[in-house]
């Protein structure tokens, strides 16, 4: 499992006086974005294939609560990649000091061509970093059919 550790700030708790939803979300982004930039995957070589990672959804599960200044860590697992490597899913886990498992989320993604502004499959060179990936124990691979499994669609508003 990747981890990166956090120190809770007075900017990171809500009028709860307690983790605020929006900082889990934040610690996430910023231990996917560090997970990938130590896995290979620099700026530069996004740049270069002209991708970027996008997220459709993240379904948090909340069991204890973390206060202002105590240390967190949050865990990162591949729980899932399709062949070519346009969709991926994450599950993050969030520790206290002591190693009790406080949230949990999963989260599913893509790469998105960003010229193109599609959806796109990953250049050879980034799937075989994707390929060593830390993965959960049911792990799978995963197809398009996967990202509609909640089966969420538009509803545009009626004029």
């Amino acid at each position: 499992m990747y981890t990166k550790q956090f120190e809770i700030r007075w900017s990171d708790i809500d009028a709860n006086r307690h983790l605020a939803n929006s900082a889990y979300t934040n610690f996430m982004s910023h231990t996917r974005m560090a997970f990938l930039l130590e896995s290979g995957f620099s700026a530069k070589d996004m740049a270069q294939h002209n991708i970027g990672p996008v997220v459709f959804y993240e379904h948090m599960y909340y069991y204890k609560e973390a206060f202002l200044g105590q240390p967190i860590t949050v865990g990162l697992e591949v729980s899932g990649i399709s062949e070519d490597g346009k969709f991926f899913k994450f599950e993050h886990n969030f520790y206290n000091k002591k190693g009790e498992n406080i949230a949990h989320c999963e989260m599913l993604g893509g790469w998105i061509d960003l010229k193109q502004r599609k959806l796109t499959a990953l250049p050879e060179q980034l799937m075989t970093l994707a390929d060593a990936f830390p993965k959960t124990e049911d792990f799978k691979v995963l197809t398009k059919a996967d990202t509609r499994v909640l089966n969420k669609v538009p509803k545009d508003l009626k004029n």
